[in-house]
């Protein structure tokens, strides 16, 4: 299956959820005239320019590939007797992981403490299973996270980061009851990331910009803040038509390690071990069990419903004066203090976690003639 550069907000026409961008306001930045190569050689100032991009395969640091957990149905938030066992299914958030972590995390431990008594166990050391062993803890209970990888080797570690969900259902398979969760899952992390904001977390908030041609659906009463279409001038994206809102971008490497740390700190206990097959898992001595294993509960609970989605990812040197976000036709390009990541493609039913060399390639070429089309004259 050949890689397909998109709009990540127009990724799946029944499911994906619709995105937009926030201009920089009275920008008088200094910035140049980018070349094919993404350096200038005329500066010029302008209310409304951005500094470009410097695009260029030398500019490169590393590569990466990552297979996230597509399920049509939607995420999996459910409770179910397994023998002597309670087991609060939390998987299947496709590309909105980040976003819904907390918000999920809080709709399974609701499911699952209710009148529960004794230690917990948590599967899988992602962003799922470290936000509900964190929650678990928060309702003061002990928690053992089993997991056959810790972060950096997970694939929360490759997610781009931004606060907005997006390739995470097919609009035509999911239900009434579905879309309630959704609501009160964003409505949680929405919340819960703010109060996050900052350096030991590595949450901070971004202009983004999305090239569309209609405004930003709100998704809560107050998501996407400060959105709107923009002129062709208040702009210098060579797009025909461009929105702004603004969101949180996670630093995804630091924010890990920090809920490690965090689950420790609370006394929390780790145990790498792969479970393999159901009855490993009934053999745990916790009779509360969160399966938070994402791709991992197709083999393990028989979930044929998931999906590998493969994403990949060109990460170039850091541009601390990049302090936008964007996406549209040219893929995405997130600035992080670890570099800027430069992604675009969602490969549904591909296996192999390994970045693709042509597919790289492209990503770079898209993201060269979007910021070497920079309209700043």
């Amino acid at each position: 299956m050949q890689s397909l550069f998109i709009d990540r907000r127009r990724l799946l026409q029944a499911g994906a959820l619709a995105g937009t961008g926030l201009l920089l306001p009275g920008c008088t930045t200094l910035v140049a005239r980018p070349t094919a190569r993404g350096l200038a050689s005329r500066p010029t100032t302008r209310a409304g320019c951005l500094p470009p991009v410097n695009v260029a395969p030398e500019r490169v640091i590393r590569t990466l590939a990552g297979l996230r957990p597509y399920r049509a149905p939607g995420f999996r938030v459910e409770a179910e007797a397994f023998g002597d066992k309670k087991v609060v299914h939390n998987y299947g958030h496709g590309g909105a992981g980040i976003t819904l972590s907390w918000g999920t995390s809080r709709l399974a431990t609701l499911l699952g403490l209710q009148g529960h008594q004794g230690p917990v166990a948590v599967l899988g050391a992602g962003v799922m299973g470290l936000s509900t062993a964190r929650l678990v803890q928060e309702a003061g209970f002990p928690v053992t996270i089993y997991a056959k990888a810790l972060p950096p080797e997970t694939t929360s570690n490759i997610a781009g980061g931004q606060f907005h969900p997006f390739g995470h259902y097919d609009g035509e398979r999911v239900t009434d009851a579905w879309r309630a969760q959704l609501s009160a899952a964003l409505d949680y992390s929405w919340r819960r990331f703010q109060i996050m904001v900052g350096d030991d977390y590595g949450i901070r908030w971004l202009p983004t910009y999305a090239e569309r041609d209609t405004p930003e659906r709100q998704l809560l009463p107050t998501f996407p803040p400060n959105s709107r279409l923009l002129r062709p001038d208040e702009h210098p994206f060579p797009v025909q038509s461009l929105a702004r809102y603004d969101t949180m971008y996670v630093e995804v490497g630091r924010y890990l390690r920090q809920l490690i740390r965090d689950v420790e700190l609370a006394g929390g206990r780790i145990a790498i071990r792969e479970l393999a097959t159901p009855a490993e898992v009934a053999a745990l001595p916790e009779r509360l069990v969160f399966n938070c294993t994402g791709l991992g509960a197709r083999a393990l609970f028989g979930d044929e419903e998931l999906r590998p989605a493969r994403g990949q990812l060109a990460i170039l040197l850091p541009q601390p004066e990049i302090q936008y976000a964007f996406t549209g036709n040219a893929g995405y390009m997130f600035p992080r203090a670890d570099g800027i990541l430069l992604g675009g493609t969602f490969e549904l039913d591909q296996w192999d976690a390994t970045p693709q060399p042509e597919t790289i390639a492209g990503i770079i070429a898209s993201h060269q003639r979007l910021f070497a089309g920079f309209r700043c004259t």
